[in-house]
């Protein structure tokens, strides 16, 4: 690698991951928010490669969502959410302070962070051929976990697994697989006789 490469690279990381996020179909505040690129540069860059044919990606338009009500609505979406948190966690996205509180990691730039939800998110997809979210979810569920705290992990008392609880709601300490196997049990059972 010639010298002259490394001055290229940083620049070239937030082209990458731009034409990610773009992929993913994030908005283009995100976009900018991550890569510091204009709108206008964004715009050129869809246009360059994704509208003339090639991958069907489409744009979406105003503000990202910051709801917190659709991780925790329905034993599915908080188990996706659950696996999502979790793999953030584990792209290093974040840190968890204690077993429940996750944390910003200082020494990533907007850039690395990123980058790392792509790693999740795109895992993620791999595993969930029909996610209940994109990756603007992704990125409104890292806030409500590091920024706003909304979210949080809670422990199972039955499995001891994790699960993304809301930090405003009554916790069972039942994560919603476990929720969902005593719910199928107890529909299961014999009716007692009278």
């Amino acid at each position: 690698m010639r010298i002259t490469d490394n001055r290229y690279r940083g620049e070239m990381d937030k082209f990458d991951l731009a034409i990610r996020l773009i992929r993913h179909e994030a908005r283009t505040g995100t976009i900018r928010r991550f890569t510091g690129f204009t709108e206008d540069r964004i715009r050129k860059l869809y246009g360059a490669y994704f509208k003339s044919g090639g991958e069907p990606v489409r744009r979406r338009r105003g503000k990202s969502p910051r709801q917190i009500a659709r991780f925790v609505n329905s034993t599915r979406r908080q188990t996706e959410a659950t696996l999502l948190a979790c793999l953030c966690r584990m792209s290093d996205a974040f840190r968890l302070h204690g077993r429940n509180r996750a944390e910003r990691i200082e020494s990533l730039d907007a850039v690395a962070l990123g980058t790392r939800l792509c790693d999740a998110y795109e895992t993620y997809r791999r595993l969930h051929p029909q996610p209940q979210f994109t990756f603007e979810w992704t990125w409104n569920l890292y806030h409500a976990l590091v920024e706003t705290q909304e979210l949080y992990f809670s422990w199972c008392d039955t499995c001891r697994g994790p699960y993304v609880q809301d930090r405003y709601a009554l916790d069972y300490r039942r994560c919603p697989m476990c929720e969902q196997r005593a719910l199928i049990d107890k529909s299961n059972r014999p009716a007692a006789m009278p």
